[in-house]
């Protein structure tokens, strides 16, 4: 699938800070790609530059084919931009605040009332329509901002912190409706520096430190990239040191650790190491099972997100 944002050789510099170092991204359509990194790593600029709202030190971004330096009026009619404050609307109603940003965006009168209407209804706030903005919920602000970022039916979504402050059931709706916005085609690009939210929802993944993209990819290919081998435990009935025998003659097999007991005489555990698809894994089983090993259980480990970020950074700070 063709690229939708490209971010070709991307610099910010503050007189002697440099915020975004060379940055070179690109992102699918309809993917939901999720930017991290901690806080000071660039993410926050590299997001106003592709808003249109920072003017860049060198390179150039493309979104939708469409530059943010030389069309910045066609990048702004394609995306939608959410910042991580909401602002101060404490004077208007909800329905008034969305009619407000619809005008804004030249959405014609007659239609506005409908748009407004579907927009509530994603978002679950139809309830909420002819409520003062400030007597909502962070939550209920925060799905407010997104139907805003909605009005002009734009094609990419660009959201920087979304869940930021939010209680654990707003992260979750939240969540959820970024999952629907990508069901009916919007590709969504959003920074955080909570790993749980892009684990769960993202296609792809951008990890940036110090202004510089360290990783990207699906959080497969990236798992894949920074750990090679998979890691496997074993669980037997007795018969432990037999199947360490076989293990280390296996092609594959790069390291078996002693057996351990499991705090029955009966049970014990071996980890090992294994390099090879899933496919040449199984036979591993096969083998042991075909000796006469009683495998209780044979499981590869997991590995998460957390893992993966810590891997690709090293806690630097511009």
């Amino acid at each position: 699938m063709a690229a939708i944002i490209q971010i070709n050789q991307l610099t910010k510099r503050y007189r002697r800070r440099l915020a975004v170092d060379a940055l070179e991204l690109s992102v699918e359509e309809g993917a939901i790609f999720g930017f991290v990194g901690p806080n000071g790593a660039g993410k926050t600029t590299t997001i106003r530059i592709m808003t249109t709202l920072l003017a860049p030190s060198q390179g150039d971004v493309l979104i939708a084919g469409h530059s943010v330096q030389k069309s910045p009026r066609a990048v702004r009619r394609v995306i939608g931009y959410m910042p991580d404050i909401f602002g101060v609307y404490n004077d208007m109603l909800v329905w008034e605040y969305l009619d407000f940003f619809g005008a804004c965006y030249h959405v014609p009168p007659a239609q506005r009332s409908g748009i407004l209407s579907d927009l509530l209804e994603l978002v679950d706030l139809s309830h909420r329509r002819d409520d003062p903005v400030e007597s909502l919920s962070r939550g209920m602000k925060q799905r407010l901002s997104l139907a805003r970022t909605l009005i002009h039916d734009p094609q990419v979504l660009i959201l920087d912190e979304p869940a930021s402050g939010l209680d654990p059931r707003a992260r979750v709706e939240i969540r959820g409706l970024l999952v629907e916005l990508a069901r009916i085609g919007k590709t969504i690009f959003f920074s955080t520096h909570i790993l749980a939210d892009v684990a769960e929802i993202c296609t792809h993944i951008g990890i940036i430190e110090a202004g510089r993209l360290v990783a990207a990819g699906s959080l497969d290919e990236l798992q894949k990239h920074l750990t090679p081998h998979r890691e496997v435990s074993i669980r037997l009935l007795a018969g432990a040191e037999p199947a360490v025998r076989l293990l280390e003659q296996l092609p594959g097999v790069l390291e078996v650790t002693a057996p351990q007991s499991n705090g029955d005489s009966e049970l014990q555990s071996i980890n090992f190491s294994f390099q090879g698809e899933a496919a040449a894994l199984s036979q591993v089983l096969s083998a042991l099972v075909g000796a006469g090993g009683q495998v209780l259980e044979f499981s590869e480990q997991q590995r998460d997100l957390e893992e993966v970020f810590m891997r690709s950074t090293r806690g630097i700070v511009t």
